[in-house]
């Protein structure tokens, strides 16, 4: 399973845990949800000496999705998989401000690692069998983040029918209430014909009641005081999946 990302209370990066642990500093109010794709918590307290850990950060850039793997180089563990419809370049300028070291290589070494290991064809695992670097791979339990680029809206001041007259006017603000269509919400709906937990993308309207994509299916009129943010909208979709090609 994906190692959960940890920040101290400075912000400073530190080692990757299990999410069990997770779950424990959380239950015990040691720490909160800094963002929640990829999963990252925040710990209430600053951890200046911890100790740091040998992770290399691995990409392999395909012709609709770029591979990326976050691998141990001593132990051969994956902590981190994802495939995201973005370019090589603008991907770099990210991981390199991480500090980590990132790693490319040629596609004729990685598919021999890959052979060599007996790893199916996906992005992800291209990424982790990325160049010279490749050690024995554990990659049990892992579930890489798929990641779509959807942009931040559009500018149109109103939306149109198929012959292209005006059909509805688009609000000039964004934001309702703190929220803006597109974040990811928990409404905890406590009375009404609507009671229940629901956790999806929320559409805003000006008048305060929302509508919510969740696994129950929309969920109109929703109001804004039961929603909760959990991701704010950052011009991404998230999935878990194998992106086997």
């Amino acid at each position: 399973m994906s190692k959960v990302f940890v920040l101290d209370s400075e912000k400073r990066p530190l080692l990757p845990i299990h999410p069990a642990q997770a779950r424990q500093l959380l239950r015990n109010k040691k720490a909160a949800v800094f963002r929640q794709f990829p999963f990252t918590i925040i710990l209430k307290g600053a951890s200046p000496d911890a100790p740091t850990t040998d992770l290399r950060i691995k990409i392999d850039p395909g012709a609709k999705y770029t591979g990326i793997a976050l691998v141990n180089d001593i132990t051969g563990e994956v902590v981190f998989a994802a495939a995201v419809n973005a370019t090589r370049f603008a991907l770099l300028k990210v991981l390199k401000s991480t500090g980590l070291p990132v790693e490319c290589g040629s596609g004729g070494l990685t598919k021999f690692n890959r052979n060599q290991q007996n790893l199916a064809k996906a992005h992800w695992l291209d990424a982790a069998c990325v160049g010279k670097s490749t050690p024995i791979l554990n990659i049990k339990g892992i579930k890489p983040l798929l990641i779509t680029a959807n942009g931040h809206g559009t500018r149109q001041s109103c939306r149109t029918d198929k012959f292209g007259f005006p059909s509805r006017y688009v609000p000039r603000f964004k934001f309702v209430k703190g929220f803006q269509t597109g974040d990811i919400v928990k409404a905890i709906v406590t009375n009404g014909k609507k009671i229940g937990v629901y956790v999806g993308r929320v559409a805003v309207r000006s008048t305060g009641s929302f509508n919510i994509s969740a696994k129950q299916g929309l969920i109109q009129g929703i109001s804004f005081k039961y929603c909760l943010p959990i991701h704010k909208k950052d011009g991404y979709a998230y999935a878990f999946g194998f992106d086997g090609e």
